[in-house]
């Protein structure tokens, strides 16, 4: 069994850490691990969890979370705490979903979803900060502040508007490029005085209809700021949760 560990430079400290597990000259697991110390991990056992993180405390790496499937999330933040005395705390939790057949919102609000263009960039960004407040999503706030939205988890996603009948945008959603079939719709945000008409419903549809055109059978959501779901039904596959480890 080999655990081998590369950095895409290294001379840079803050780049990305990525890592395979080979068994008899197949790759069985991977890991990745953020500059800003995110370590994604695909499923293991607990073995192959321990190794993981000796090896990584080994190496002098510090993980701020972890996202895993809910048993490898929980089963290394034991293990790491056995190894560095941290403990962590679960603050997130999301769900993989199998597109469906789109059900839209009934009743269904007047207006329709529209694919946005460079001339809607300020009001992408304004309604991305406004969602970023609601959810205390701070380092991306500061990037935007700092003009460097292209450095944001928002800076390539495809953006969908729901308008009204006089083409006053009144709700978003995003979508990531679709990757193994996979794409993720976040965020969903319509301001707080437009809420309860059906409009992130309807734009959650429009979204959804646009990836499964480029692809996608699977989407991630966040449920903790999701509002009501109207791409049903979805089949819901294993959950995944993130465990953050105080710094």
């Amino acid at each position: 069994m080999l655990l081998e560990g590369t950095s895409r430079a290294d001379h840079d400290a803050e780049a990305a850490v990525f890592g395979r597990l080979e068994s008899q000259g197949e790759v069985r697991a991977i890991f990745y691990l953020t500059p800003r110390r995110r370590l994604g991990l695909t499923p293991l056992s607990v073995e192959q969890i321990n190794t993981l993180a000796a090896h990584l405390a080994d190496l002098g790496h510090s993980p701020a979370n972890v996202i895993a499937d809910h048993d490898t999330a929980s089963t290394f933040a034991e293990s790491w705490q056995q190894h560095t005395g941290a403990a962590s705390v679960l603050f997130w939790r999301t769900h993989l979903y199998r597109l469906g057949t789109l059900t839209p919102p009934q009743p269904r609000p007047e207006g329709q979803g529209r694919l946005t263009g460079g001339k809607d960039r300020n009001q992408i960004v304004r309604w991305c900060r406004e969602f970023c407040i609601d959810v205390g999503e701070q380092h991306s706030i500061d990037l935007i502040d700092a003009d460097s939205w292209e450095d944001s988890r928002f800076g390539d996603r495809y953006f969908t508007f729901w308008e009204t009948p006089e083409g006053t945008p009144v709700s978003m959603a995003a979508s990531t490029s679709v990757v193994g079939g996979m794409v993720r719709v976040d965020p969903v945000y319509t301001p707080a005085h437009l809420r309860g008409r059906g409009y992130a419903g309807a734009v959650s549809v429009e979204a959804s209809r646009a990836t499964q055109a480029a692809g996608a059978i699977r989407a991630t959501g966040r449920p903790r700021t999701s509002r009501r779901c109207s791409c049903s039904p979805w089949r819901a596959s294993p959950g995944r949760s993130v465990l953050c480890r105080p710094r």
